[in-house]
């Protein structure tokens, strides 16, 4: 299977998906101006690999998202509930949400996707930003 590799743009976060490495990777802001268009290739490449993926295989999604609208925020949690399905069929699927500690709108989106989630591990990964 190909891997996605989206590059970021002023408003879309940079896309790294790994079939092979079974690692998933959002990095940035996300707000286009079309979010359900934008992230339409992102869903249909995740079906696929989900549905390519062996009994019992093991995923990791790295996301470090700065900032999203409320329009990415629910594409955002669209593609966390594919992922909990998965995992409820026996995927092992482990998603990092990295968020910089003086963002606080970041961390508090991040407890709220994992309240809404029940079969992956969601973990809150304390990642301060690099001044620069």
């Amino acid at each position: 299977m190909e891997n996605l590799m989206i590059e970021a743009s002023r408003s879309s976060p940079t896309i790294r998906f790994d079939a092979e490495k079974r690692l998933l990777s959002i990095r940035g802001e996300s707000y286009p101006e079309n979010a359900a268009a934008f992230y339409t290739p992102v869903f249909a490449w995740l079906k696929t690999f989900l549905g390519h993926l062996e009994p019992a295989a093991s995923v990791r999604v790295d996301l470090e998202i700065l900032y999203l609208n409320s329009s990415s925020t629910k594409v955002m949690l669209n593609f966390l509930d594919l992922l909990d399905q998965a995992a409820q069929a026996g995927t092992r699927i482990v998603v990092n949400w990295h968020y910089d500690p003086e963002n606080e709108a970041v961390l508090e989106c991040g407890q709220d996707f994992s309240e809404e989630l029940h079969a992956l591990t969601f973990a809150l990964v304390e990642t301060p930003q690099e001044s620069t």
